[in-house]
């Protein structure tokens, strides 16, 4: 381990459905509060799900200029301004002798869906000659990457991996390792999501994965509950600082916590279910703590993928079972899914940061919703009450729909 660079996270820039800063965030799901309500993004009076947990009042202006905020997607303007709290919370200031030091890597599940929904309703209706010059950059997934760059003159590595519900997880994983590697001192990772639309929305109702709670918004999501019916999507971007320990230390940087492992896996199993048993999902938390060189004993808190659909949870709680055997039943397990939705792309991030602010702060947040525990799901959920207690180490999950895996470990920073 001593020719390894530890890794810290020093900045931290949040766009969730409870709307922005890190410590609005942080301070909703900790009183477990839920962002989910009833669609406003568009009329959704002919789908079957009416609900999502949408960004509200969402200003562009204040992170970008105006003319730049017309001609991007709304999953880029969740980055765009992501990114940019996230530069300000860090205080790193980009000179011509680091700008090659610090890389970026965003990634998007699906990318920029509305402006490829309302750019096709363009083509129909006026024809080819009024598509937008900037349709193709502006629905790419790697754009929020590619514009980080942009924006703040950063030219080290720069890339987007995809994967899904497991994209930002697999983007903090392989920044972390690249700085481990000392391959870089500093990465911008995350993801970004906006994906409420007219054909999203009509496509998970057709897979039948998304709840039809529609009477009560608030309670759709409930992980782990005997009466889940599916996720409810949400929206929004979380990007933060990774660096070097010893970059850190000597520009005096606040740090948040430490990531010390990252694991990932394919279930080779099926294109949307996960392994029932599990088995992709254990192996990657496996390969989580092996990375991390610790016990599974060690592990205080998991932040589960938790997703609220009815194979999902079981499976996902039997491979924590498999991984962590009788410790299972000491460690505390939560999704703030239940809180706001499911960010697909942005899961990771968001998900993440409640790692590293229950390593940071001894509080668990809660899994808000679960009033009628499934049977099956047999394990210690923190069921809607956040709970103050030592959380040395925590974990990470983060599935996605073709069986890619991502876990990522934190450690409080002492």
């Amino acid at each position: 381990m001593s020719n390894k660079h530890r890794v810290v996270v020093t900045g931290m820039g949040v766009i969730s459905p409870f709307g922005a800063g890190t410590d609005t965030l942080w301070n909703a799901v900790k009183e477990g509060k839920s962002a989910i309500g009833n669609i406003t993004l568009f009329d959704a009076s002919q789908t079957d799900a009416k609900i999502a947990a949408e960004v509200k009042d969402f200003d562009p202006g204040l992170y970008m200029n105006k003319k730049d905020a017309r001609r991007y997607d709304r999953f880029l303007q969740f980055s765009v301004a992501a990114t940019k709290l996230c530069m300000d919370d860090s205080g790193v200031q980009v000179t011509d002798e680091n700008r090659f030091d610090i890389g970026v890597a965003i990634g998007s599940g699906i990318g920029g869906m509305m402006i490829f929904e309302k750019t096709h309703e363009v083509l129909m209706n006026q024809g080819p000659s009024k598509v937008s010059p900037f349709f193709i950059p502006m629905m790419l997934a790697n754009m929020p990457a590619g514009m980080a760059a942009m924006n703040y003159g950063l030219m080290g590595p720069n890339y987007c991996v995809v994967t899904a519900c497991a994209t930002a997880g697999h983007n903090i994983g392989l920044a972390f390792q690249s700085i481990r590697e000392g391959k870089v001192k500093m990465m911008l990772a995350g993801g970004t999501e906006a994906s409420i639309t007219p054909l999203s929305i009509a496509g998970f109702c057709s897979m039948k994965a998304v709840s039809t709670r529609n009477d009560e918004p608030q309670k759709a999501s409930r992980p782990f509950d005997k009466d889940r019916d599916g996720f409810v999507m949400g929206e929004g971007s979380v990007v933060m600082m990774l660096e070097s320990l010893e970059s850190a230390q000597e520009r005096g940087a606040k740090i948040y916590a430490e990531i010390i492992g990252f694991g990932m896996s394919a279930d080779a199993h099926h294109f949307t279910q996960p392994h029932p048993e599990g088995l992709g999902a254990a192996h990657a938390m496996k390969m989580a703590l092996k990375d991390a060189e610790i016990e599974p004993e060690k592990i205080n808190y998991i932040n589960a993928h938790g997703t609220s659909t009815p194979i999902g949870d079981i499976a996902e709680t039997r491979a924590i079972k498999k991984v962590f055997g009788e410790h299972a039943k000491n460690l505390v397990v939560s999704s703030t899914k239940s809180s706001v939705g499911h960010l697909l792309g942005a899961a990771g991030a968001i998900e993440s940061a409640a790692c590293i602010l229950a390593c940071r702060d001894d509080i668990i947040p809660p899994t808000i919703n679960l009033e009628n525990q499934d049977p099956e799901c047999d394990l210690d959920y923190c069921p809607n009450v956040a709970r103050h207690t030592k959380v040395e180490y925590a974990m990470n999950n983060s599935f996605g729909f073709g069986g890619q895996n991502s876990v990522l470990c934190f450690k409080k920073y002492i």
